[in-house]
């Protein structure tokens, strides 16, 4: 006789039925505040924070979600002590050879997003082979957002459009969102329908900000190494429960009138 469902069973189950969103990204804030309040060193947050991470990756891909994107490392988060920036760097090659086998026997394509070419070497490498490896994949994309910038992203995706341009290759009047969409970093992924932001911060820190534009918004308590599957449960069941208008009334969407997806 099997034993009965646990609460976060049934709440993932339930959740699943009402069908989950095609791109979550997640602001994983807390770490360093989580080891500060436990008087441990920052680094301690961040490591703990990697349990958290491998958690939502493996309720996600469950769920069906088709794309995960995490804010591992922000084009911010250089300006913080070298100490500490060294510390993350190797957390998260670590991360990298430690999840290595998971992601390949789920069926995960692991991706990155963002100014990669100033990572370490002892980053790349690993980040690199595990990209190329998984490539083949066709389950659930996990991004991870990396030296990554929402305004750098769109600073870049202008320069490269203006390259064109010049090179008499696109005219300036044919510049529209598809044409600037293709030049984003998360070109080929599904639109983003949902940010979560851990840690009680209201603010979205620069992370996918042409992206977000009609994504639903939830912030969490938790910091993030607390940031479990009831956590993650939770704010997929707030998502659920709104309304997605896109401009238009709820009448529309309701009825039906006009399709609700943003252009």
């Amino acid at each position: 006789m099997s034993s009965p469902a646990s609460p976060d069973e049934l709440l993932e189950q339930q959740v699943k039925e009402r069908g989950v969103p095609r791109h979550v990204g997640i602001i994983m804030d807390g770490n360093g505040r989580w080891a500060e309040e436990r008087g441990l060193v920052r680094l301690e947050g961040h490591r703990e924070g990697s349990s958290s991470v491998r958690e939502v990756t493996r309720v996600a891909r469950r769920l069906g979600v088709s794309a995960l994107t995490l804010y591992a490392f922000s084009s911010q988060n250089w300006a913080r002590p070298a100490e500490e920036v060294a510390g993350l760097m190797e957390l998260l090659r670590e991360y990298l050879e430690k999840e290595r086998a998971e992601i390949l026997d789920n069926n995960i394509r692991l991706d990155a997003i963002g100014e990669l070419d100033r990572l370490p070497r002892y980053v790349r490498a690993p980040l690199d082979r595990l990209r190329e490896d998984s490539a083949g994949n066709t389950g659930m994309v996990l991004s991870l957002a990396l030296s990554y910038g929402g305004r750098e992203e769109l600073v870049r995706a202008a320069r490269l459009l203006a390259e064109a341009a010049v090179r008499g290759e696109l005219k300036p009047a044919a510049v529209n969102e598809e044409q600037l969409e293709r030049h984003l970093w998360t070109n080929g992924l599904p639109p983003l329908d949902l940010v979560i932001r851990t840690s009680g911060e209201q603010r979205i820190s620069n992370f996918l900000l042409w992206q977000a534009a009609y994504s639903e918004l939830v912030f969490a308590e938790e910091p993030w190494p607390a940031f479990r599957t009831p956590a993650f449960l939770a704010c997929l069941a707030e998502y659920q429960r709104r309304e997605r208008r896109y401009g238009q009334t709820s009448a529309q969407v309701r009825g039906g009138v006009v399709d609700p997806t943003p252009s």
